[in-house]
């Protein structure tokens, strides 16, 4: 049996859907089963609250694969819970690799410290920013933004190196780790086909979006950072943090040879992620 920890999630839900079309059995574990009823996925929950044990322990009961799509901070909780014959395909994220140190990418690094320390076999898949999820906002709210801006105002013109995954590869990198038989924990990130400057990703999502790539402005990222809070008071433009300022002046390229040998999964263009992203219904 497998349990989602974070089903009515979007990667959990994704990879509900795919277990589903696969006939695999599972059972979602969520927190909220009216939100988890609303998805129309028909598999009964089992609910629990990452914060209590207890609970958390009945649902995992009887799981021989567990896999969390919930934020990897949880990973202590779940290792705690999860029957000691379980394997363990976790979600982390690339944020672990930041120098920008934040509560999200030190939930993910303490997670990841757990899941070594406890030696269960399994793997916390590391992605890079995942875009095309059903009801994502990372790629849509680029695009809103940028049809209200005649330029793209970028720290450093842009130039830093990005490598976003499309959803539908982290679902079938879910499924492969689900698969393997792992003998130890390990760790694996998973991240699109090659790494391009922030700029060009900005201009194929505008391409996609049936927009015009507007000209890069340069504009050091201390001033951006300063002028982001006022994105809130804009009717219309989504809103930028300083923090994501701050994430654009590095770079976010990865090595996928890893998750081509071990899992099979070679990702698919940004160009055709892109275009399954806009041919959605959001």
């Amino acid at each position: 049996m497998i349990a989602v920890v974070g089903a009515s999630g979007r990667s959990g839900a994704a990879l509900c859907r795919a277990l589903a079309a696969a006939g695999e059995a599972y059972v979602p574990v969520v927190r909220d089963a009216a939100k988890w009823a609303a998805l129309g996925l028909g598999a009964t929950p089992r609910v629990a609250d990452l914060r209590d044990a207890g609970r958390l322990r009945a649902a995992l009961a009887g799981a021989r694969r567990v896999v969390s799509c919930a934020h990897a901070r949880w990973t202590a909780a779940i290792l705690a819970a999860a029957p000691a014959e379980a394997s363990l395909v976790l979600m982390g994220s690339t944020r672990r690799f930041s120098r920008w140190p934040d509560a999200h990418g030190e939930g993910v690094r303490a997670g990841e410290a757990a899941f070594l320390a406890g030696n269960r076999p399994g793997v916390m898949l590391h992605p890079t920013m995942i875009y095309g999820a059903e009801g994502e906002d990372n790629v849509q709210r680029l695009a809103a933004l940028l049809r209200r801006l005649p330029v793209a105002p970028l720290p450093g013109g842009g130039r830093a190196l990005v490598q976003p995954i499309h959803q539908d590869d982290v679902t079938r990198c879910l499924l492969a780790a689900l698969r393997r038989p792992w003998r130890r924990a390990e760790t694996l990130v998973i991240a699109g086909p090659e790494p391009l400057p922030y700029r060009a990703f900005l201009a194929a999502v505008a391409r996609a979006a049936g927009l015009r790539p507007p000209p890069v402005l340069p504009v050091p990222a201390g001033l951006l950072r300063a002028l982001a809070p006022l994105t809130r008071l804009l009717p219309g433009v989504p809103r930028i943090r300083p923090d994501e300022i701050r994430r654009l002046t590095e770079d976010k390229a990865f090595d996928i040879g890893p998750m081509r040998r071990t899992l099979g999964i070679a990702p698919i263009p940004l160009a055709e992620g892109l275009a399954r992203t806009f041919a959605r219904p959001q």
